[in-house]
């Protein structure tokens, strides 16, 4: 059973990484990469000490400092332990593929600590300002879904890479937007 869901995984892998094309690639890379999310994040920054004033915004950078250092090192600790093969590591699909980045990452890909990251940031800025700002949920679920499959695309995660760092992502979002309004109704700032 589970060599049949790795199978399928390949499968479907190659599938979305192939639809790729050259016209495409500058976008997905430009998409995939951290740097280029720094812009949002300042937006989020702003909206932030907007809404909440100083003291809260510090405890919640402080809180999604946290939530990222845990999602990190969470998705480290899963490539380590289970020890599944990057696609372009992976000598069942590596010369089926299209790697679009010079250099794949690390040996490891499972779970994606892109994904993970993008999806609990989603999740934990939509539950703080959802009641402020009518479509921000739409926003930054739409973003996260698109670095997500960004990793597909330039070839250096599986689907189910993705899925799991979604899943993992979004639970730590919810967790940590807990951790943060508990605080706040403890320690009253």
């Amino acid at each position: 059973m589970l060599e049949q869901l790795v199978q399928l995984d390949k499968s479907i892998f190659l599938q979305l990484n192939n639809l790729g094309s050259a016209t495409w690639d500058g976008f997905w890379l430009f998409i995939t990469n951290k740097v280029n999310s720094i812009p949002l994040y300042l937006v989020l920054l702003f909206l932030s000490y907007k809404t909440l004033g100083v003291k809260k915004t510090v405890l919640l950078l402080i809180t999604v400092g946290i939530m990222i250092g845990v999602t990190d090192q969470l998705a480290n600790f899963f490539k380590y332990g289970v020890q599944r093969l990057r696609p372009c590591h992976d000598d069942e699909v590596n010369t089926l593929m299209r790697l679009v980045k010079s250099y794949c990452g690390g040996k490891y890909g499972y779970f994606s600590a892109h994904a993970a990251n993008s999806f609990a940031v989603a999740i934990f800025f939509t539950r703080i300002m959802k009641e402020k700002y009518n479509y921000i949920g739409v926003v930054l679920l739409f973003w996260a879904a698109m670095v997500a499959y960004s990793r597909v695309y330039i070839g250096v995660h599986f689907p189910l890479d993705i899925l799991t760092g979604t899943a993992i992502g979004v639970f730590l979002g919810w967790l940590f937007t807990k951790l943060y309004i508990f605080a706040l109704q403890k320690f009253p700032i």
